[in-house]
């Protein structure tokens, strides 16, 4: 028999509110369910008869925010931006004091921000909770990235911990092996409380931006295999198949290793890679993860260099009439394959440390920017199961932070430290090669770049601040002086001192 009231509820029927609630009842939870569209709504309550916890069907808000026990828990999964501004305003009026809103979407945080400012002055309370793993994480367990009310959020733990992945609590590996109706027992949940108002959508947007990253290098890697090496789709799965095995385990570079293997399912003689057209499309995180680095200040070249990267994948027919004018080096790489492939290796390592370093150090910028409390061991703790970029990586990350956790950045802590310093001359070949052999290699190229900026005591923008002075009297700081302290020379069109030449 159905419970009087549902322990939490959901808007939102499409495939990502379809899994989570599936994911919840498997739980033990008496969830509610509501979908503009009543037929949706029907379909899915009949097609779930026997969850654990018991799917509920409602036809109306008004049905739907009766159904709850209270302190109502109501998340919504619907597209982000005016359509969540539409369900939360339709919530209010039928709204009781401290019942809980969860914005589950990709929203922008400042809207999160925004949105909890208001129904905090309602005597609601608000959750922005990133959710991330895609349709299979939601289904079996995502890593959720709460933010918003700590009391709220205390409400919502013992949901949210229960349906978030799992990983083992020694190894930090993922626990495997959730079904329907049978989720995983033990292990340390991929969910923490992560700060004030936006500082939930914040972390995932970074996240996401990380993950534009990863993904872009593993394509550059896969491009240089083909381009330098000339090898197969087949023989290429192989070797991430491989890689998977060791330094680079991670769920990216698995799912790569089987797309690689994976023939058209039109034509068997073909590998589906080759098959599919070369534009990538993107929902907005990445640039929104890009720009605000441009508004804190804060580099994070790699994670720029991804976005650009699909950027030009679009242009598609302006690329294909560009191949017939525009002429490359054309030359052939002569080399041990074997040892290609080890710096290719290295260099996706090295390139990979760069990019997570950026993204963190975005995090530490912006939690002094809004006033929130980042505990970025934690953070590195929920990426390791459920969520996209999850991999053995994290752990290293997590360890990281253990250590020093005021770290300023990863390449400073000993054990990245060390990794980039055993294998950055292989990434330093591979970037080399790729511009004499012109392969693109974007991310790759802009870690290096990073990483040598981020080393160098001096870097030539004295030269540029003495540019600014000259055309707009910006003033410049001296070497021989306490910093805060600003010059300007008056810059006549005579009598200026030169240096000898």
């Amino acid at each position: 028999m159905p419970k009087a009231h549902s322990d939490i509820g959901l808007i939102g029927l499409a495939v990502m509110g379809q899994n989570l609630a599936l994911n919840i009842a498997d739980h033990g939870f008496q969830i509610s369910v509501y979908n503009r569209t009543v037929e949706k709504t029907d379909k899915f309550v009949a097609e779930n008869p026997n969850t654990p916890g018991g799917v509920i069907g409602t036809k109306s808000l008004q049905e739907f925010v009766q159904s709850l026990a209270k302190p109502r828990k109501m998340i919504i999964l619907v597209q982000a931006g005016k359509a969540t501004d539409a369900v939360i305003d339709g919530l209010v009026p039928l709204l009781e004091q401290d019942d809980i809103i969860i914005d589950g979407g990709n929203a922008l945080w400042t809207d999160t921000i925004r949105r909890e400012k208001a129904l905090k002055e309602k005597n609601l309370r608000f959750i922005g909770s990133g959710v991330s793993g895609g349709e299979e994480g939601a289904r079996f367990g995502p890593s959720l990235m709460p933010g918003g009310d700590f009391a709220a959020w205390k409400e919502l733990k013992p949901i949210w911990e229960a349906v978030a992945a799992k990983v083992d609590a020694k190894t930090g590996k993922p626990i495997p092996g959730a079904l329907p109706g049978k989720p995983v027992k033990g292990g340390v949940p991929c969910t923490t409380y992560i700060g004030e108002n936006g500082a939930g959508h914040y972390v995932k947007m970074v996240h996401n931006g990380i993950e534009y990253g990863d993904m872009q290098m593993i394509c550059e890697a896969y491009s240089l295999m083909q381009g330098l090496l000339g090898l197969k789709a087949a023989q290429m799965g192989a070797i991430f198949s491989e890689w998977n095995a060791g330094s680079l385990d991670s769920f990216l570079i698995e799912i790569t290793a089987d797309i690689l293997k994976q023939v058209d399912p039109t034509n068997k003689k073909k590998a589906f890679v080759d098959i599919v057209l070369d534009t990538a499309g993107q929902k907005g995180t990445g640039k929104w993860t890009s720009t605000n680095a441009l508004d804190m200040g804060v580099p994070a070249p790699t994670i720029a260099e991804a976005v650009f990267a699909r950027c030009l994948s679009a242009i598609k027919d302006e690329r294909v009439a560009a191949s017939k004018i525009l002429k490359g080096p054309g030359r052939k790489y002569r080399g041990s394959k074997k040892a290609l492939l080890v710096a290719i290796h290295d260099a996706l390592y090295c390139s990979k440390i760069c990019s997570y370093a950026q993204g963190f150090q975005l995090m530490r910028t912006a939690q002094a920017e809004y006033g929130w409390k980042l505990n970025f061991g934690e953070i590195a703790k929920i990426f390791r199961g459920g969520c996209i970029i999850r991999a053995a990586f994290l752990q290293k990350i997590t360890e990281a932070y253990a250590r020093n956790p005021e770290l300023a950045n990863l390449l400073l802590d000993p054990y990245f430290n060390k990794m980039v310093k055993k294998a950055q001359q292989n990434w330093r070949k591979v970037v080399s090669l790729a511009a004499e052999c012109g392969v693109p290699a974007p991310t790759f190229s802009s870690a290096l770049s990073y990483y040598d900026s981020y080393r160098s005591a001096r870097l030539p923008a004295n030269l540029l601040q003495a540019q600014r002075d000259y055309f707009g009297a910006h003033t410049y700081e001296r070497t021989d002086k306490p910093r805060g302290k600003f010059f300007h020379i008056d810059w006549p069109e005579s009598s200026r001192p030169q240096l000898e030449v």
